[in-house]
């Protein structure tokens, strides 16, 4: 949700400042000696060894430590974990509660890796164990580790394919000189280019002509990451942090698949999703009522639209403040009657809540206050912040009650019979932000003026709602009897089981604990990230600009730790407690929840969207390149980009695009902001209506192609979302290319991307393709083509060659319609005349399956077989088999063994394709021959 134009004026400035200057000999960590390394001791595993200081103290950022120490770990054959730590053990390091390590040991000798050493001054390498070529080297630089500075660089090839860094909006490949990439969350309105975003995944891919590999810096201290090129140091890539210890893991591909599926095998494998959450979502901010929402549901319908699931922004509660309801605009029993229309639609139901709690005496806050969960001050006091509802505290995840808090708020907000029975979750403003307030927040009333912002006029219903209860209709309108009228009730909470109630922080940094050095100045570090809530760079250092818009970063967390250090898990932190709590609510369902702010890892417990962008033409083209990083690098496959854009107002043509866009997108969903800005439902302008049920027709006929895409990056890390790249490693003209893709293993999708434009160029690897709208055949041959006469209702779309398509054979309304519909299989063959593909079923739903099917394709040169296990029982059948690419009529078929009736089977001679009626269930293997 927008914070305020001015950050977007204010991030515009910066963003133009943050490029490098030329290192010199006027930089004060020129003198900064390095450290040498001694007692070595070598295991079958790895080795540890000891480092210190290699001469005086240069102390430029903070204080040099004397004593570190180096672990090097092969944990894997395909995993080397290198760490420098202090060797008292009390620099802060990223909790295990918050990151569980993996751990294991392997042989060296079977490592994919290997790792070497310089001992004085210290650095290190990491190589390919094959071929020697070297992925990491630290020599470019002395290693600094100081109480709030660190800095490791190292050296690259020229012109080096790096990819990741996130979260940010610039250019899938990164830029290679000059350039900056800070992570440090932010409440980043418009997502501006060169700024730091919401999320935060310290993570780059390398691709080189011997492999991609990749390295991730587990770290959650401020930092800057800095890519440059000069002729006195070469092209390099170097880490700056506020903080923590230097904790890196490295991957060896050697595809970027590969890298993908290592990568998440240490963060953890994404979380499944409810088979609904891939089907159309809408929302806005700035819903007057629920008649308003109800409105739009009816309209949808009318439209002839698929809606799967509505949503409702902060508008629905009391004055902006979480776990309440408006009782004039979004009263109880309209909300129920709303929810239990949309299920008995098989429609559902999600609203947003924000972490931070009004600081007003209402239930929600009082029992925060009792439970002790929120931040507090060195006095003991609520640090108060300012955001939607005015003053507020916010939660502190490291306290010992927050669970069973967080649990208990969602269960009475929730309940299915006294609540809202919502379906997932939308979790917002969780960087944390605290946009009105700036930097220290000293008069956080003074801040709150004009929040809660004025609410909508209360009016009765305007004009008669088909299908909708008395509730929903102007006076005097016939309609059936209103349900009973059920209250917002609160359980008895004389009983709960708490925690020992903490009067006391604890001690500031406890040594040998891994909670901090003590000593250091949490709100001015000396070394300035280019964070762009500081009013210039210079600030995040000296004016405290890394608290400016967010909690002051010398808050203490219950557990002992400084905010100073675990800002950037904030948002991670709020979305486990949520799914915990979707979890405690419905035991049995999967949870979907969509958060703003993440940090490595959050996609095995959540989902992502894309953020407050802009509705025009380049935020447009933004969406692919962040929405492919999402998936393809930080392993949060469930992510898309407000479709149509969120702030400032859309046109009819934009909008027909990105409807078009986002339909290939894993999450869809139609989203913007508050009035003045114009509604973009998808029903407002015919065009728009004819684009969106156009591509969700085809997407949800291609449904469970995403979801066994879905279920395939769950098991193995393997991604949904694939960069051109990612399918084409060896060709160099896939490298910067962040404007097509693919969605799922085949679909490539090439999108009109700029105004008034008819016609776009696309890349075409050297490989086979099909027409997705009419299956024509289209020779890649590793050029530019130009696709022309493309309206404003279409997109281009192409089927790989080389993949089998499992689609429905029809679309439907809502997805538990969908899931009735038979299958037909497309085998798109390849130029080797091949192609494999498969399908995953299950319940769509259960958090764990009774029972699922997992069927595998395969074709080679006029044979087919289908073969998996059958363990889920469906009513859909496969009705037909098409094969693609066929130059001539087949002579006839066999199915298992028996031949096919011609009347069974026909060619098209346009599209060069074969189809067979079939008809079987998916219970048992096939095999189709083509005579």
């Amino acid at each position: 949700m927008a914070s305020s134009l001015l950050v977007l004026l204010l991030a515009s400035t910066l963003a133009s400042a943050f490029t490098l200057s030329s290192p010199s000999s006027n930089d004060p960590l020129s003198t900064c000696p390095g450290y040498k390394a001694s007692n070595i001791q070598t295991t079958f595993s790895g080795l540890t060894a000891d480092l210190t200081l290699a001469g005086p103290a240069c102390n430029v950022y903070g204080d040099d430590l004397e004593s570190l120490k180096l672990t090097v770990v092969y944990e894997e054959n395909d995993r080397l974990h290198v760490k420098i730590q202090d060797a008292a053990n009390s620099v802060y390091q990223v909790p295990a509660s918050v990151f569980p390590r993996p751990g294991g040991s392997s042989p060296s000798q079977v490592s994919e890796l290997h790792f070497t050493y310089t001992s004085s001054p210290f650095s290190f390498a990491v190589k390919r164990a094959a071929t020697g070529e070297v992925l990491f080297d630290t020599s470019a630089a002395n290693m600094v580790f100081e109480s709030q500075y660190l800095r490791l660089r190292t050296k690259l090839p020229a012109n080096p394919n790096l990819y990741g860094l996130g979260e940010h909006s610039d250019p899938f490949r990164l830029n290679t000189t000059d350039y900056i990439r800070t992570l440090w969350s932010n409440d980043a309105y418009s997502i501006p280019a060169g700024s730091n975003l919401y999320g935060n995944h310290p993570i780059y891919f390398e691709h080189r002509p011997g492999g991609t590999h990749g390295v991730f810096f587990l770290n959650s201290n401020g930092m800057d990451v800095k890519i440059n090129n000069t002729a006195a140091d070469g092209q390099y890539l170097e880490y700056n942090t506020l903080g923590g210890v230097l904790d890196f893991y490295f991957f060896p591909g050697t595809g970027p698949i590969d890298v993908s599926q290592q990568y998440a095998k240490l963060v953890g494998l994404p979380a499944m999703m409810p088979y609904f959450g891939f089907g159309f979502h809408n929302c806005r901010y700035g819903y007057q009522d629920a008649y308003d929402v109800a409105e739009a549901v009816y309209n949808y319908s009318k439209a002839g639209i698929p809606l799967e699931t509505m949503w409702t922004d902060i508008d629905y509660m009391d004055g902006r403040k979480v776990f309440s309801l408006d009782p004039e605009r979004f009263p109880l029993q309209m909300m129920q009657e709303l929810v239990d229309h949309l299920h008995s639609h098989n429609q559902h139901y999600v609203v947003m809540v924000d972490p931070a709690v009004a600081y007003q005496p209402y239930s929600p806050f009082e029992r925060g206050e009792e439970d002790n969960i929120f931040l507090k001050r060195a006095n003991g006091s609520i640090w108060q912040g300012v955001v939607w509802p005015g003053v507020t505290a916010f939660p502190d995840w490291f306290s010992s009650n927050v669970s069973s808090y967080w649990n208990n708020e969602f269960s009475i907000m929730f309940s299915p019979d006294t609540g809202v029975d919502i379906d997932a979750l939308w979790i917002d403003m969780n960087e944390p932000s605290n946009f009105p307030c700036n930097f220290p927040c000293d008069d956080p009333y003074a801040a709150a003026v004009g929040y809660p912002p004025v609410p909508p006029a209360v009016r009765t219903p305007p004009r008669p709602l088909p299908g909708f209860p008395c509730d929903f209709q102007p006076s005097g309108t016939p309609c059936g009897r209103n349900q009973t009228k059920r209250n917002l009730q609160l359980p008895d909470l004389s009983g709960r089981s708490l925690s020992p109630e903490f009067t006391d922080l604890f001690e500031r940094q406890t040594a040998g604990q891994e909670l901090g050095l003590p000593g250091r100045d949490l709100l001015y570090p000396k070394y300035a990230i280019h964070n762009a809530e500081g009013y210039t760079v210079e600030d995040n250092a000296g004016g405290g600009g890394i608290s400016n818009h967010t909690v002051n970063t010398d808050i203490i967390h219950q557990n002992g730790l400084a905010m100073y250090d675990t800002h950037n898990l904030y948002g991670t932190m709020m979305s486990v407690a949520s799914r915990n709590a979707m979890l405690n609510r419905r035991p049995e369902v999967r949870p979907m929840i969509i958060t703003r702010s993440t940090f490595a890892g959050a996609g095995a417990k959540v989902g992502h969207w894309l953020g407050d962008n802009l509705s025009d033409w380049l935020h447009y083209r933004i969406s692919i390149r962040t929405m492919m990083a999402f998936a393809s690098i930080y392993q949060v496959p469930m992510v898309g980009s407000d479709v149509c854009g969120y702030a400032q107002n859309t046109t009819e043509q934009l909008c027909a695009r990105w409807a078009t866009l986002g339909a290939f997108s894993p999450f869809y969903r139609n989203h913007n902001s508050n009035p003045p800005v114009i509604s973009q439902e998808f029903y407002r302008w015919p065009s728009v209506t004819e684009a969106a049920k156009k591509v969700i027709d085809l997407r949800y006929r291609l449904l469970d192609y995403l979801y066994t895409a879905m279920y395939k990056q769950t098991s193995d890390g393997t991604p949904l979302i694939n960069p051109m790249w990612y399918l084409h490693p060896n060709d160099p003209n896939t490298f910067d290319l962040d404007l097509q893709y693919y969605f799922g293993p085949g679909v490539l999708v090439t999108p009109v991307t700029e105004e008034d434009s008819t016609s776009v160029d696309i890349y075409l690897p050297n490989a086979m393709f099909y027409d997705a709208w009419t299956y024509k055949p289209v020779r890649g041959y590793g050029s530019t083509v130009t696709i022309s006469d493309v309206g404003i209702t279409d997109i281009p779309l192409h089927l790989l060659g080389g993949v089998i398509y499992a689609m429905r054979v029809e679309s439907a309304m809502t997805t538990t319609e969908l899931r009735t519909k038979d299958f037909e299989i497309v085998i798109a063959v390849g130029l080797d005349g091949q192609a494999t593909g498969e399908l995953y079923l299950d319940d769509g739903e259960s958090l764990s399956q009774p029972a699922t099917t997992l069927v595998k394709f395969h074709y080679l040169d006029g044979l087919f077989l289908m073969t998996g296990q059958y363990g889920y029982r469906t009513e859909s059948k496969i009705a037909s088999i098409t094969v693609l690419g066929r130059g001539s009529k087949p002579n006839g078929f066999s199915f298992n063994g028996a031949a096919v009736h011609n009347q069974a089977w026909s060619y098209n001679q346009t599209s060069q394709s074969v189809t067979v009626k079939v008809d079987k269930d998916l219970t048992e293997d096939l095999t189709l021959e083509l005579l």
